[in-house]
Formats: structure tokens, sequence, C-alpha cells
């Protein structure tokens, strides 16, 4: 008896490794089968054949693409197209550059949003100022209110609007709201379920639950949208927090951008958010009235833009590759995480050695140390490069903006990152005004007063110990 238990047990770990050594072979054909950037395939080859379990792990919940998986049905797409009004603007009417006649195209090319005209748009640079506005606009609402945040929060700012959320509902409003899982899972169950009590269609963006949790955990949902009446929208990158309101637990600043927009381009707003609701309903399609209602005539072009994970293309970094490619004169960029992919890394790097004024502002309190110290490997080389990188001093820096020559910019919830750019979905406004675009520089300037400039023989001064973290978080990067 004890030599057969003896030889069951080597028999049963034989079995194990030969079931595990299949199931790390097969993952290795799906990541080459799947043709993805050389660098990243061979970084998941070796993590599976060389880390035992552990590489596994990663790879189930961090190495597995979505990429050409439909959100919603073509069957419900095509009705949401057809119903979503494209107002034919020529563009060789318009005070476009031919890079930015170039950006329009490329961007309705892989996301089919318009170019738009007759828009409004008012900047907030303050937590207290744009959230002051977005409840006197809910308050103010009469027939709809659709709004969707990557984190919604109970505490007191959440409660406050989730008040309001709920009296609209009441009064007979149609009250949708979009809640990312994982953004939102420090809120209680409760804060939601009494929303939905009072008649507010609230629900999660990709619930993570067992056995998806794999599935889902690394798909996030980032996007701030709203849409009151059809008529204002929102989009930028506060959440609904009480530190978006400015001040952060240790009494430092919160500096982020959002905007309130105004005119033709909330229409793309109502699309995108149709599409994602359509997603978490596709047994109540939520289709796009066309508007009817004038709007104020001026030369201000909009143009939305979202990506995905289940994009056929990475439409976000595509077009901040052409906008940067095409700059003449400059470009700024604000982002609380700067983790660039190898493309945008020398797209910027090219600029900036073709004598384009290149300007990275960065906090010097991040909220993450460990994407700090990724995100901090990659100054040496912008240094070298001869682009100029800042760091915020007031506090955290969470402003998601890139302003490119005289008329272009572009804001919104895509962070300067991997994640942002692969693995969430994101939504940003793309402008094409130059009233705005020296609006939005005077702010950038304003912020440049405030933080201290990089040089590359006191950066490389910085301790050991902090190269090296650098260096080790750098390989995790696309991940993080």
């Amino acid at each position: 008896m004890p030599y057969t238990h003896y030889f069951w047990n080597i028999y049963t770990i034989a079995a194990l490794w030969f079931l595990y050594a299949v199931l790390v072979l097969t993952c290795v054909v799906v990541v080459l089968r799947e043709n993805r950037n050389p660098i990243r395939t061979l970084s998941w080859v070796i993590a599976l054949i060389f880390l035992p379990y552990i590489g596994l792990i990663f790879y189930a919940f961090f190495g597995r693409s979505m990429r050409g998986q439909t959100m919603i049905s073509r069957h419900n797409k095509r009705k949401l197209y057809g119903s979503q009004h494209s107002p034919h603007v020529d563009l060789n009417a318009q005070p476009l550059t031919p890079t930015e006649k170039q950006v329009v195209k490329l961007a309705h090319k892989v996301n089919r949003y318009p170019f738009t005209l007759n828009n409004r748009a008012q900047v907030f640079t303050t937590g207290t100022d744009k959230f002051a506005a977005l409840k006197r606009d809910l308050q103010e609402a009469r027939e709809s209110i659709y709004l969707q945040y990557y984190i919604f929060q109970d505490d007191r700012l959440g409660s406050e609007i989730a008040e309001i959320l709920k009296e609209k509902a009441r009064q007979g409003l149609d009250v949708k709201v979009i809640y990312d899982h994982v953004g939102s899972f420090s809120s209680s169950n409760k804060f939601f379920a009494s929303m939905r009590q009072a008649g507010v269609d609230a629900h999660p963006f990709f619930r993570v639950t067992f056995p998806q949790l794999a599935n889902r955990i690394n798909w996030r949902n980032h996007r701030k949208v709203v849409v009151i009446d059809r008529k204002v929208g929102y989009i930028g990158g506060m959440n609904i927090a009480d530190r978006y309101l400015g001040l952060q637990q240790d009494g430092s600043a919160w500096r982020d951008t959002h905007l309130r927009l105004e005119g033709e381009i909330v229409e793309s707003l109502l699309y995108a958010f149709s599409i994602d609701w359509n997603f978490l309903k596709t047994d109540n399609l939520m289709l796009v009235e066309r508007s009817v209602s004038g709007h104020e005539k001026n030369d201000t072009g909009m143009q939305l833009l979202t990506s995905g994970p289940t994009d056929d293309w990475d439409n976000l970094e595509l077009t901040y590759l052409r906008a940067i490619a095409g700059a003449v004169k400059c470009v700024y960029i604000q982002t609380p995480y700067f983790l660039p992919t190898d493309s945008l890394l020398r797209a910027l790097e090219a600029a900036a050695l073709a004598n384009v004024d290149v300007r990275i502002m960065l906090p010097s309190k991040c909220d993450s140390k460990m994407l700090q110290y990724a995100g901090f490997s990659y100054i040496t080389q912008c240094l070298k490069a001869g682009i100029k990188v800042y760091l915020y001093s007031p506090g955290m820096l969470h402003s998601k903006v890139m302003i490119v020559d005289d008329s272009f910019v572009t804001t919104g919830s895509v962070n300067f990152d991997f994640r942002s750019f692969e693995n969430n979905f994101e939504g940003n406004l793309l402008i094409y005004d130059e009233s705005l675009n020296r609006r939005m520089k005077d702010i950038f300037f304003a912020d440049l007063a405030l933080c201290r400039k990089l040089t590359i023989t006191a950066w490389r001064k910085r301790p050991l110990l902090h190269r090296f973290l650098e260096s080790l978080l750098r390989l995790l990067s696309p991940i993080l």
C-alpha cells in the first residue's frame, strides 16, 4: 500500500505538471497568434515559461486581448448610426491646418464621430466650480439626465448628487447612471440601491464577480460623461468624490480639468453614452433622437473620440501620434501618469529634436507611488531629447490636456499611459479653435509658474534606490 500510494502521488504530480505545461503552451500560442508588439509578446512568453503559476495568473488577469469583440450587436449599432445626426461640414472651408484636417479624418475613420461646429465650452480647473455648475444644471433638468463616471463615491459630494438624481427621477425624468464597478468599488451597494429604488436606472460597467474576475478586472470604463436634456454636456478628468473638490486628505491641492459643453457636440456625447448603455442593457436599446433645436452659430470646431480594448484600432494613440507628428511650434502636455507607449515617446522625442517646444507637466506628489516611479524612468530620455519636464508642486495634478500649436487641444479622461491607450474605455474631446487654445495655454503657463523645472544634471543625482525602483517598475508599465 505505501508503494502504491507513493507511485499514485508521483503520477498525480506528473499529470498536474503535464496539464500545466499544456495550459502554458496554449497561452503562448494564443499570444503569438495575436501578433502584438514583439516586445510585449516576448515579455508574456518569458513570463509564462519562466514564472511558474505567477506568469499564468498575471496573463489571466492582464494579458488577454479584447480586440475585435463587439460591445453591442451589429443590428443595434446600425440603428444607433442611423439615429445619429451627422452634419456635413466642408473641411476645406474651415480654418484648419493640413494636420488638423488629417486628425479630423482619422478620428472619424476610426470612431465615426463627426466634426461639429456651433459649440461653446466652459473650462473648469477646480472641482468646486465644476460641481457647482453640474449640480445647478442637474437641478434645472426638465427631461433627461444621463451620467457616467469611473468613480461615483458615496461621500458628501456623491450623496448630494445622488439626492438630486433621485429627486429628478421622482419627478418623472429619464435618469440613467453608469458607474465603473472597480472604480466605485468602495461605495456601498446600499448607495446605488437607494438610487434605483427612487427610480434612477443605475448600473455598474463590467461588474467584477466570480468567475468573471479574470475576464473583467483589467477592462475599466474610465469615461466621465454627462448629458442633460440633450442640450448640455460635460466631459473631463474629474470623478464624483470629495477629493476632486480641491483638497486631499493631507491638505495638498488637487488640480484637474473639466469642460461644460453646449452645441452640436452634445449629440456625440449622447451617442457615446448610448453605446455604453446598450452594452449594459442589450434588451433595452437606447436610441439617440436627432436634435432639432438650434445652436449658437460659431466656428468652434469639436469632435468626440472614444477608445477601448474592443476597438479595431488604438483610436486615441493614433490620433495623438498624428497630432504630435504634425506639430511645428509646440506640444504641451499635462498628465498625472506618464508611461508612454514606445511610439508616442518616439514622436515626442522627434518633435523636440526638430526644435518643437515640447513640455510635459507631471505631479510632484502623485496619488500612486508605483505609477510615479515607473513614469519617472522615462524622464532622463525625455530631457536628453530636449523635452522640458516640469513637476507641479502644490499637489496632485490630475489634469489630462494636450495642446498642439495654435488651435488644437484635446482633453478628457485619457492619461498619457499604456492603460488609457490600450486597456481602458476612454473618451476625449478634440477641439479645433484658436480662442480656446489660447485659453488653455494661459492655464498651462499659470500652472507652469507653480512647477519645478527639471534639469538633466540635477535629475541624474537622484538616489540610487529611486533609479532602481524606476527601472524595475518600468518593466510593469504595460499593465500598471
